[in-house]
């Protein structure tokens, strides 16, 4: 999962994907037109990405590791923004109705920044989104302030490619406070900025809006993660300025950055393991309630490409229905989807015995 600012910078089996032909007109039903074609090779599902598919040939060099490097910035800005959080819930009985529904919304809006767009539409190019969903996107992502979409994008890939190794920015076998969050309060392992660094990246870099992003991000996220939502509570409704500094913005804040964080840390830790029992990453629930849809964790690393994340589609999967709303409106297209063969075959092959049938 992601990076944030503060951060010093394989079997064969049978696949689907859905191809949707851009609309060219007004959408019969209300719904798109969609084909669905097998295919034999799970990298062919997307022929044009295939930096987030695991390498099991990459292992860690042998020795101790280097010693920890910590980033005492990055320390002492997350625990005061923490600690202004704590401050914040104290603050919730005393907010105004429209504070706490400001809140909410701008709490989901970043999120799906994260999930919808620098995870599943940047990251693993799971879906294709018309120009309008791309901004609204790119905006959401600002809101969200967790490193803008290139640099998320790249540790993510990295994440997938060498999971639970040294090259993995959040290695969950450093613990759960490592994985959790003590990863951008140290200096990145050699490995991550080595293999991070040999990642190709030129998707993104042809991507006028995400480059548009990087290079102004800092004033991006100043508005939008912090600006905009202390002033639009205490202008708009007359909320108090303390309220809407401390609750809808730091304890928002807050409540995005450890939904996110929890599925870099308890997602690989805690849960079932139906899809394989090879990797360390979960099927938590809890984790997908918070991370609207990012919790079906062993499936997401079995099957990247898949632009759900999950087999099962709308349950406890927000992201998944935002999508899918998007696509009703012809917004997004072409979303990659997994066939129920693949997924039974890769069950049957290296499940843990705990999958349910949908």
């Amino acid at each position: 999962m992601p990076a944030h600012m503060l951060q010093e910078i394989s079997g064969s089996y049978t696949t689907t994907t859905t191809i949707t032909a851009p609309p060219s007109g007004s959408l019969q039903n209300g719904r798109e037109k969609q084909k669905t074609m097998p295919l034999y090779l799970e990298e062919d599902i997307r022929p044009e990405m295939k930096e987030d598919i695991h390498d099991p040939s990459y292992q860690d060099e042998e020795g101790p590791p280097p010693k920890l490097e910590y980033v005492w910035r990055n320390i002492i800005l997350m625990a005061l923004l923490h600690l202004g959080a704590l401050y914040g819930i104290t603050l919730l009985p005393s907010c105004k109705v429209y504070t706490w529904i400001f809140g909410i919304i701008y709490y989901v809006i970043s999120a799906l920044g994260i999930t919808a767009g620098a995870h599943r539409l940047w990251s693993h190019r799971t879906y294709k989104a018309r120009l309008p969903l791309r901004l609204f996107l790119i905006i959401a992502n600002t809101m969200a302030f967790q490193n803008d979409v290139y640099e998320w994008a790249r540790d993510h890939r990295a994440h997938h490619k060498f999971s639970e190794t040294h090259a993995d920015p959040h290695n969950s076998r450093r613990g759960f406070f490592f994985s959790h969050v003590g990863w951008l309060l140290v200096r990145k392992h050699p490995a991550v900025k080595e293999k991070g660094g040999k990642l190709d990246m030129s998707d993104l870099k042809a991507e006028k809006l995400v480059m548009f992003q990087r290079r102004y991000y800092k004033p991006g996220l100043l508005l939008m993660c912090f600006i905009l939502p202390t002033l639009v509570p205490w202008y708009c409704w007359g909320e108090t300025f303390m309220n809407s500094l401390f609750v809808s913005t730091f304890l928002r804040y807050t409540l995005v950055l450890n939904a996110t964080w929890l599925v870099n840390s308890a997602a690989h830790l805690y849960g079932y393991r139906p899809y394989d029992k090879n990797i360390e990453s979960r099927e938590n629930i809890l984790v997908s309630l918070g991370a609207v849809g990012e919790g079906f964790h062993n499936y997401h690393h079995a099957f990247p490409y898949d632009y759900s994340a999950s087999e099962y589609r709308w349950h406890i999967n927000f992201t998944t229905f935002f999508i899918d709303c998007m696509a009703a409106l012809g917004l997004a297209y072409d979303r990659k989807r997994v066939s129920k063969a693949a997924v039974l075959a890769r069950i049957k092959r290296t499940g843990d015995g705990s999958h349910k049938s949908s």
